[in-house]
């Protein structure tokens, strides 16, 4: 284990979970990453594997069967798993997101019929917002939910829905105008929907189809699908919440923890890049000697490690200061910016450490080169962040009179 990305002031438990997490990465994730990647295959086994640890319960509260572990426990999990590979980190940012949702603004009924299934990884949870004609723009969605007795039926279409072919249970914001006048804000005539079904591809259920796995540049194995709703009815007691109207607070404040969680990722890939970096580096001789005694190397190395240290602290700032209860928003925004363009800029010095073979698929960094831009993108643009981060900051330091 390197000197970089450490965190002080874990406890006991804390440092044990990490150890095995990060024994099992070493072991069960590095070695097979790269060929199941090339193949686009879903990592059915090394998810098993993540199952018997227990890492799909890791903040599910123990009375629903969970390990009832912190935010910043879960993050540095998947610190870990993204530094192994990041789709499998995917694959469990979207469970934990729609098992958040449930412990925050579930109904105890919704609570005590989920959590437990979630905790064992019996359920695995997908959650849905985007549509093909918008994406960071939630408030306009299209996808519209009506009230039919003692069920809505469901109708629309729904985009980038990571874990959509192999999820059980998939939150959906829908558009509810049901008791809302003409003229309500758009945020507030939106409800978050639990909807059940089979895995796999084709009509799941009747009214819900999942086409098939978009074909991606990177992000492999993990399935990024689309959603079509045409007549999918859902009983009434599966509203989140039990009330409509709420599902646009709901969905942001999961994006909340979400972006922790991509933070995490950003900085679990900039590790690797930095270990197959100096690595390479040590090992490749040019001018009689390794490279990394060339003073340019060393200055790469230097901004690289600098670069992954920064992003853990900030990563590790944002998960503290939601698990003490507060609002995040600013330091979850500023630590998946930062995190997710660090990134970039390291994985892309580790590939020109390695120079012509950093090009070849034999080298792990071809991957990572492929899977670095899918951060700048998930859970909200750069753009975004920076315009969260901007309006925060001008509320904190408005002037006054």
């Amino acid at each position: 284990m390197g000197r970089l990305a450490q965190t002080d002031g874990l406890t006991d438990v804390q440092q044990e979970i990490l150890s095995t997490v990060r024994d099992f990465v070493d072991k069960e994730i590095i070695p097979v990453a790269t060929d199941l990647e090339h193949r686009d295959e879903y990592p059915a086994q090394i998810v098993e594997g993540l199952k018997d640890l227990g890492v799909f319960g890791l903040m599910i509260p123990e009375e629903y069967g969970g390990l009832g572990e912190s935010l910043l426990t879960y993050a540095l999990c998947v610190e870990e798993i993204a530094r192994g590979w990041m789709s499998v980190s995917g694959i469990i940012n979207t469970h934990f997101i729609v098992a958040y949702m449930l412990k925050q603004h579930g109904t105890q009924e919704q609570k005590d019929y989920f959590l437990p299934k979630m905790a064992a990884g019996e359920i695995r949870g997908a959650f849905s917002m985007s549509e093909p004609g918008l994406g960071s723009d939630v408030s306009a969605i299209t996808s519209k939910g009506v009230r039919d007795g003692e069920e809505y039926v469901l109708n629309g279409q729904k985009m980038w829905l990571t874990n959509g072919g192999t999820s059980t249970l998939v939150a959906v914001l829908c558009r509810t105008d049901e008791g809302h006048p003409e003229g309500t804000a758009p945020h507030k005539s939106m409800t978050t929907f639990l909807i059940e079904k089979e895995p796999g591809f084709g009509e799941v259920k009747p009214g819900l189809t999942i086409p098939g796995k978009i074909d991606k540049m990177g992000y492999k194995g993990v399935d990024t699908t689309e959603l079509i709703m045409d007549g999918l009815r859902v009983p009434a007691d599966r509203v989140l919440g039990g009330v409509t109207g709420r599902g646009f607070y709901q969905m942001m404040d999961g994006v909340e923890v979400g972006r922790v969680n991509v933070a995490a990722r950003g900085c679990g890939v900039a590790q690797r890049a930095f270990e197959l970096g100096v690595a390479y580096a040590q090992q490749r001789q040019t001018f009689g000697k390794p490279i990394a005694q060339h003073q340019a190397i060393q200055f790469k190395l230097a901004e690289m490690g600098t670069k992954v240290e920064a992003a853990h602290a900030m990563m590790v700032n944002a998960a503290r200061k939601k698990d003490s209860g507060r609002r995040n928003d600013l330091e979850a925004g500023m630590a998946k910016y930062l995190a997710s363009e660090y990134c970039k800029e390291v994985v892309e010095d580790a590939f020109r450490i390695h120079g012509g073979y950093g090009f070849s698929k034999e080298y792990e960094i071809e991957r990572l080169y492929r899977e670095a831009p899918m951060l700048l993108i998930g859970e909200g643009t750069a753009e975004i962040q920076k315009m969260i981060i901007g309006r925060r900051l001008l509320e904190e330091y408005r002037i006054q009179g």
